[in-house]
């Protein structure tokens, strides 16, 4: 059954500094707790008990376990857009198209390292109400815009079709990051990132 979304709102932010904090070690015991045992098993009293809170401290922040789930998902879906915004603004990009897939697929990899379990729970078991799928449809564009911007200025490549390539590069990197780091050998990410940037450059490059 799907959770009404506004069931999946967090209650009020706090403004006091203490109950920021305590806020913040409650997001932070939970993202623990799914990443160990998982949606399902991830309940709020062993959220609770991992913050070092009492039940009833925990639903004066979250009025269930799916609001701290949607929390966490947005917050890594910002940290990505984050990482992105870091690249584009930190200085000149790489000179190659090939320094420049790169660098994304980096960055997506990056964001997709620290905590596999975690990110397989928020994004394939964790609610999306409508306002996260806007955010993150909304963060999709504008890396599509951007992509899209940076091929076209780009002499190396030779695909037509800009927007599509585009669209497909963006999609491609995130999806596939993410199913390696869901399902796959983290300790094989390197070679990963080496046969994605490949892949790319063989679609953004064919022979005339």
């Amino acid at each position: 059954m799907t959770v009404p979304d506004q069931r999946l709102r967090p209650r009020k932010r706090p403004g006091q500094q203490r109950a920021i904090e305590t806020r913040q070690r409650l997001l932070d015991a939970a993202a623990r707790v799914f990443s160990q045992y998982g949606y399902a098993a991830g309940t709020t009293n062993r959220i609770a008990e991992a913050a070092g809170h009492s039940i009833g401290s925990l639903y004066q922040y979250f009025p269930n376990k799916d609001a701290i789930l949607v929390e966490l998902a947005t917050a890594h879906a910002q940290a990505g857009i984050a990482a992105i915004g870091r690249h584009l603004d930190g200085g000149p990009l790489p000179k190659s198209l090939e320094g420049k897939i790169r660098l994304f697929v980096r960055a997506a990899i990056d964001n997709h390292r620290d905590d596999p379990a975690l990110h397989r729970v928020l994004f394939e078991q964790a609610p999306r109400p409508p306002e996260l799928l806007e955010f993150l449809h909304a963060a999709e564009q504008r890396a599509v815009a951007a992509a899209g911007e940076l091929l076209a200025a780009d002499s190396q490549v030779t695909v037509t079709d800009i927007p599509m390539a585009a669209r497909l590069v963006v999609t491609a990197i995130e999806s596939l990051v993410h199913r390696f780091f869901a399902h796959g050998r983290p300790d094989d990410a390197d070679r990963f990132e080496d046969e994605l940037v490949a892949m790319l450059m063989r679609y953004l490059t064919p022979p005339p």
